[in-house]
């Protein structure tokens, strides 16, 4: 029992130095003037619009910009865990 303890306590461990270190990346991506900075823990930290682009126009593109922004935020947490050792027992 204290050994399924210790493993979780472990993994909880790693899971935290995972959050933190994701934290500390910053991923951007802009097209047609829309700007979103996102960290990697996929929280969105600043949108900045610059367009002369139609309403409807602006929000077509900001659902492509955040969708891209998160397409590319899951690749660098899918990199940062290979490089920490992944996930014990789906490796």
């Amino acid at each position: 029992m204290f050994n399924q303890l210790k493993q979780f306590n472990d993994l909880r461990n790693q899971a935290n130095v995972l959050r933190d270190a994701l934290a500390q990346e910053i991923i951007e991506y802009e097209k047609h003037g829309i700007k979103i900075t996102m960290n990697g823990n996929m929280e969105v930290t600043e949108v900045t619009i610059n367009s002369d682009a139609s309403h409807e126009q602006m929000a077509k593109t900001l659902v492509i910009v955040i969708n891209e922004a998160i397409k590319r935020t899951q690749l660098i947490m899918a990199k940062k865990m290979r490089s920490m050792g992944g996930i014990p027992g789906f490796n």
